[in-house]
């Protein structure tokens, strides 16, 4: 099936709106990668997912950094209709983070249009939902493959200087070296967990996603092999892949010491397949840094790792990125790549 998506238009900040950056990303990097995803948009249908300062937040409309939104300015509302997917209401758990209570989003599904094989919760980037993504995994020829895309809860993030956004935990700066939210991690990748555990014991399952969501996605995987959360509570999912595009690995320098903890950690980490996808035109999450936590899994017992580089790639996706992605899973999960499965 052809990922080319159809071509988005131009995003345009209003001029009574400024366009300021948050703190740690330039105006600079954020534009210089949204004209390159709408230059690729032209000829290869890249899907633009950025980090945008909170008025550009605003002034799209509530929190929206994709391209796919500027096709009506509906996504989220197409969402609903698009063949073979279906949503969830808006308030489908709790979670507790920096001692608030904090309500995760409409959650979307995505349903095999074959045999169920398999079921992937993926995860949006900051300041995204699970709408934007469901609508381009829908086009993937993985028939076999079930996909959830919960939307984060709304919560003041540090990067943006404390305005609130959808974030799957606080960052203060986007990268593996960053100080660690492992509350908010830890309420992510349960989650996660929650999503996954009504599926049928016969379904192989994985995480992954795109920027912070891949971040959190990586960190699920270590959840899992380690056997634990951070806070020491059991892990109860049995994983079988993970994917992170232009993101990073949380809690990089503990896990040597998790893993190393038991051999029953050491063989999940050697057996857990992870593919990370990095473009190195990346400057919102700097190529370095998935390179770097790509090593900092190798070195800590994850034998099983695949770390994809591509050239001219920002801080956005492309077909060829999503073509790799695709032959990945269907080697490691066992599933069809036609629609005739």
């Amino acid at each position: 099936m052809d990922l080319e998506q159809p071509r988005a238009p131009p995003i345009s900040y209003s001029s009574t709106v400024p366009f300021v950056a948050p703190p740690g990303l330039s105006a600079t990097a954020i534009t210089r990668s949204c004209g390159a995803a709408q230059r690729s948009g032209g000829g290869g249908g890249a899907l633009l997912l950025l980090l945008l300062a909170p008025p550009a937040i605003s002034e799209l409309g509530g929190g929206a950094s994709v391209a796919a939104r500027g096709r009506g300015g509906a996504a989220a509302a197409a969402a609903a209709i698009v063949r073979g997917m279906s949503s969830f209401g808006g308030t489908s758990s709790v979670a507790s983070g920096g001692g608030k209570r904090l309500e995760y989003g409409r959650t979307h599904v995505v349903r095999p249009k074959g045999a169920h094989k398999a079921t992937i919760v993926w995860l949006h980037g900051l300041g995204d939902n699970g709408a934007s993504w469901s609508q381009l995994l829908e086009t993937l020829p993985l028939p076999n493959i079930k996909w959830i895309c919960p939307t984060a809860p709304t919560r003041p993030v540090a990067v943006f200087g404390g305005f609130p956004s959808t974030a799957w935990f606080d960052v203060a700066d986007l990268s593996e070296d960053a100080p660690d939210d492992v509350e908010g991690l830890d309420a992510s990748a349960a989650h996660v967990a929650n999503l996954l555990s009504t599926e049928p014991a016969d379904i192989k399952l994985g995480v992954g996603g795109f920027s912070m969501g891949a971040a959190t996605a990586l960190y699920s995987a270590t959840c899992y092999a380690h056997g634990k959360y951070g806070n020491g509570n059991p892990y109860p999912v049995n994983l079988t892949v993970s994917v992170g595009l232009s993101g990073w690995l949380p809690c990089a320098r503990s896990l040597k010491n998790k893993i190393e903890s038991s051999q029953e950690a050491a063989q999940k980490a050697s057996s857990i397949p992870l593919l990370l996808c990095h473009g190195k035109a990346d400057d919102v999450v700097l190529y370095k840094h998935g390179e770097k936590s790509a090593d900092a899994l190798k070195t800590t017992g994850f034998s099983n790792v695949v770390f994809k580089s591509y050239n001219r790639l920002g801080h956005y996706t492309v077909p060829e990125e999503m073509d790799e992605v695709c032959k990945w899973l269907t080697a490691n999960l066992g599933v069809s790549s036609s629609s005739s499965a």
